[in-house]
């Protein structure tokens, strides 16, 4: 009876813990595929809203002798090499440690690694984009004050709703 509680009971972990798993396999496939699809008028040129923005410039603003100055003074090595600089200038250690860091604060730093959802009949229907990785914001202000907070030593003055706008990419409807 011992033999059997145990192997049900690891049967049951086995599928509790699979989602995760899967949701943990999920690689960064960088801006070059989303662009893919997100660079047309129909999609809202939302690429094109991103590569004109700061956050497609973040992780080449720390290649300055600037952000250097900055990061020896709290300690740290250069900027471009530095944790706390990487975290909000590239994202996650999984992207930072992927092949896409120079993309800066790129598409997959907030809606999460694609390759589960990038396919087109994965993304044309947003609860099976979920499902299958991306993001679901339900807070997107505090998601963004996890960088822009006066904790970052270049920090200015956030107004959330003026700076959403200048990101916004929503998708048109029709």
């Amino acid at each position: 009876m011992n033999y059997k509680t145990t192997l049900l009971t690891l049967i049951i972990a086995a599928f509790l813990v699979l989602p995760s798993n899967l949701r943990a396999q999920a690689k960064y496939v960088g801006t070059k595929s989303c662009s893919m699809c997100h660079k047309t008028e129909k999609q809202g040129q939302q690429f094109k809203i991103w590569q004109d923005s700061k956050h497609s410039q973040a992780y080449k603003a720390l290649l300055t002798a600037k952000a250097d100055e900055i990061s020896a003074k709290k300690g740290g090595k250069k900027a471009a090499e530095n944790p706390e600089c990487l975290k909000c200038h590239v994202g996650d250690a999984s992207l930072i440690a992927s092949a896409f860091k120079e993309d800066g604060v790129q598409c997959e730093t907030c809606h999460g690694a694609g390759s589960e959802y990038k396919a087109m009949s994965v993304m044309k229907n947003k609860a099976e984009s979920i499902k299958k990785g991306m993001t679901e914001f339900k807070d997107v202000e505090k998601f963004c004050t996890t960088c822009h907070n006066s904790n970052s030593p270049t920090f200015k003055e956030f107004k959330f709703s003026e700076m959403l706008k200048k990101i916004a990419h929503p998708t048109p409807k029709g």
